[in-house]
């Protein structure tokens, strides 16, 4: 069984769309698909719109309300119907570790949808669409990703990282948080937010060290909320290369001398854009091998998801 993550239908290849088509993204339905068991919504069928259907779009109105219209109709409101469908759908989606949204879609988008004025310009910066706002207002650690942003090797290995990661997070909690199950999650993860956040490191760092002064519901819940907001940070390359450098000083007494220089080398050609993040993490996971140590053995940054997703190729 897969890791369950959500999906606009259309972005799964399901014809959904207002004109009877659908938005397939290839990187969703033909590899995503081995790891993640994607439950498909739309929420525009949802609410008992045909297909094909009129389109519809945001407006704002004068008193400042966003409102779901038909496009040619404004008088034609789904607003209600949107926001019922969306506070009883979203409750069942508690076991879902990410979504992947439909870009520009007045209820799927993420960001920068266009919201109209009534008189038919738009407002500069956009809007969410109607059903995603309310998903991430009421889940706000999940991993939330646009199909056409997939198409950045950076945000797409982001987004599948923090899937990965929060699917971790639920299975190392099993059915009962402990602050022992906490604590361990916590120390697996040191570098990774060393990479993607060094101030979310020190603080996560500090909160973790009190957990005992916590009451235990609290701290999973604020936790879980920070950590996964840290890691939303794109790790760049000069925390990666304090975090390889970081790595480099657990061999400094199994290494000669030119094995250390051949790490620096490859690390350092890492730093200046001459190399993959993949080349450097490969020799030290050798290393690892023959110089095996408990604790970098359970670092998730060296192995943060399965190899065949080749997501750290272009890093």
């Amino acid at each position: 069984m897969g890791i369950p993550v959500g999906v606009s239908a259309c972005v799964i290849g399901q014809k959904v769309r207002f004109d009877g088509g659908h938005k397939r993204n290839i990187f969703v339905e033909e590899q995503l698909v081995d790891y993640f068991d994607f439950q498909p919504i739309c929420p525009e069928v949802g609410i008992g719109l045909p297909v094909p259907r009129p389109t519809i779009r945001l407006m704002k109105t004068e008193d400042g309300e966003e409102r779901l219209v038909g496009t040619k109709d404004a008088t034609k409101d789904f607003t209600d119907e949107m926001l019922i469908f969306s506070d009883k759908k979203i409750p069942s989606l508690n076991q879902l570790r990410g979504y992947v949204v439909c870009a520009k879609s007045p209820t799927c988008g993420m960001e920068r949808v266009k919201l109209y004025m009534e008189n038919g310009n738009t407002i500069p910066g956009g809007t969410a669409g109607v059903f995603t706002r309310k998903l991430m207002e009421a889940m706000p650690w999940l991993p939330v990703e646009e199909d056409g942003r997939l198409q950045d090797p950076y945000l797409r290995e982001n987004f599948v990282f923090r899937v990965f990661t929060l699917n971790d997070f639920y299975n190392c909690m099993g059915n009962e948080p402990t602050r022992a199950k906490l604590v361990k999650f916590h120390s697996r993860y040191k570098l990774v937010l060393m990479a993607h956040s060094p101030v979310a490191y020190k603080s996560l760092g500090r909160m973790v060290a009190e957990i005992a002064n916590w009451d235990l519901d609290e701290f999973y819940h604020s936790y879980r909320l920070q950590f996964m907001e840290a890691i939303k940070n794109r790790a760049n390359r000069r925390n990666n290369t304090n975090v390889l450098m970081h790595l480099q000083g657990y061999f400094k007494r199994d290494l000669d001398k030119q094995q250390k220089k051949e790490l620096a080398d490859l690390i350092m050609d890492y730093r200046i854009g001459n190399m993959p993040i993949l080349a450097p993490l490969t020799l030290i996971n050798h290393h690892l091998q023959q110089n095996p140590d408990v604790y970098l053995q359970t670092q998730v940054f060296l192995n943060p998801y399965p190899q065949e997703l080749k997501l750290r190729y272009a890093m």
